[in-house]
């Protein structure tokens, strides 16, 4: 069983929030963080730094121009798998107070750590019509890198939907999972800093509908979502499937009750090829198309579904197991996992005490880490052996958020808030493996 020592990393008097995943560098020596002090301020934050496991030392990446509450903002960042590259939300550049941060309002945007400041903007953005087949028309957010480094995964609003939604009842603004693959992107200039370039071409991978039928597999959500495996799954068939996506999706049960769900959307290789008829950048009226080859299902079949704190989906490496929180049969939210070919579910975690937050899985698939009982814990997924690795904080020094592993899985990184003489701060702490 796992043994840490726990160490303060950050002091300083500003908040350190870390992303949900992907947080440490390639060679685990850094972390990457946003200096939000809460999870609704990404609009008025304007720095990303990096801090040394070791040393401690803090670099400042980047700082936005001319910011101010109502943007551009920053926040939620993540460091590549292959590259020393930190890929984050930025907010559109022309934010002010008639125009703020907001979900349709916002973009991808990468810094190299060998240039900070200099920005590459990853997902093109347009939204004056006729729209860029490549370039989005709305907002990224939460982008996560597949393991080999060459796709990235986001949730997105569209912002010509949320426009049309506010003169139709009948059209709205529908949260969707998209995919950014490498290739360049250009777009008309506006010249009111609505739309960028982008250095990947983006898609939205999966379909939703602003009424799903009761009883059906139709969503009207798709979101936090997770790559299956480093290198896929394997289906009943046998077949390799090499890149997919598992997703929550909000449905509606037979008497019209919203439930969530797990579906996974098969992804083809090129994702640049639309279906007939339906543009990948869609029109003045529909949303942007999936590509053809996309193949969504529903993997899980619950009274319940989903349930407990806002959380990502998580993937084993092998790809054979999707972990989520739903609730056991005493009421108390626990991790489950499933198959990404679907199946019955297995309960993973059975504390007499509710999973409290996100979690995130050790890089050998083995342990799963996660904040329960005001404090964090791990769990041996073959044996559901688990165990408190910090003291019991009280309630409002209690871990907040996702902890993250190391790409070696030799420390664990977390945040929670600490007294400092200007107020309250989100700080990083690191537990490091000494068995």
């Amino acid at each position: 069983m796992m043994n840490f020592d726990e160490r303060q990393l950050t002091t300083g008097p500003k908040g350190h929030t870390i992303h949900h995943t992907q947080v440490f560098s390639r060679d685990g020596q850094w972390i990457v963080y946003d200096t939000r002090n809460d999870d609704t301020q990404i609009g008025s934050t304007g720095t990303i730094e990096m801090v040394n496991v070791k040393t401690a030392e803090v670099r400042e990446l980047y700082r936005t121009p001319n910011q101010t509450r109502y943007g551009p903002g920053v926040g939620a960042a993540t460091f590549s798998p292959i590259l020393d590259r930190v890929l984050f939300i930025h907010g559109v550049r022309n934010a002010d107070a008639s125009r703020p941060y907001g979900m349709t309002r916002r973009t991808g945007v990468a810094i190299d750590v060998s240039r900070p400041g200099q920005p590459i903007f990853m997902d093109a953005r347009d939204i004056s019509f006729p729209f860029t087949q490549g370039a989005l028309r709305g907002g990224t957010h939460a982008h996560s890198w597949s393991a080999d480094g060459m796709w990235i995964s986001f949730t997105y609003n569209d912002y010509v939907m949320e426009q049309l939604a506010g003169t139709d009842s009948s059209v709205s603004d529908l949260r969707m999972v998209g995919v950014m693959v490498p290739g360049n992107v250009l777009v008309d200039d506006d010249a009111m800093l609505e739309n960028n370039n982008g250095s990947y071409f983006s898609v939205v991978v999966t379909k939703v509908t602003e009424n799903p039928a009761p009883g059906s597999d139709e969503i009207d959500r798709a979101f936090d979502e997770c790559w299956i495996g480093v290198d896929g799954y394997i289906k009943p068939d046998g077949r390799k499937q090499s890149k997919a996506i598992a997703f929550q999706g909000n449905v509606r049960d037979k008497t019209g009750q919203m439930v969530t769900e797990i579906f996974v959307a098969d992804l083809p290789q090129d994702l640049t090829q639309g279906v007939s008829g339906q543009p990948l950048e869609g029109t003045a009226t529909t949303r942007p198309a999936v590509p053809a080859g996309v193949e969504q299902r529903r993997i899980t079949y619950s009274d319940g579904g989903v349930e407990g704190p806002r959380h990502w989906l998580r993937s084993t490496p092998d790809g054979t197991l999707i972990i989520y929180l739903a609730t056991d049969d005493g009421g108390v939210i626990q991790l489950f996992g499933i198959s990404p070919n679907g199946g019955q579910p297995r309960q993973l975690t059975h504390n007499p005490f509710p999973v409290e937050g996100p979690f995130n899985l050790h890089p050998s698939g083995q342990w799963v880490a996660y904040p329960a009982d005001n404090s964090l814990f791990v769990t041996h997924l073959s044996t559901g052996e688990s165990r408190r690795i910090t003291r019991r904080f009280d309630d409002a020094d209690k871990p907040v958020g996702a902890p993250n592993w190391s790409p070696d899985g030799t420390s664990l990184v977390f945040n929670r808030y600490m007294e400092h003489k200007d107020g309250r701060f989100l700080q990083l702490f690191v537990l490091q493996q000494v068995d």
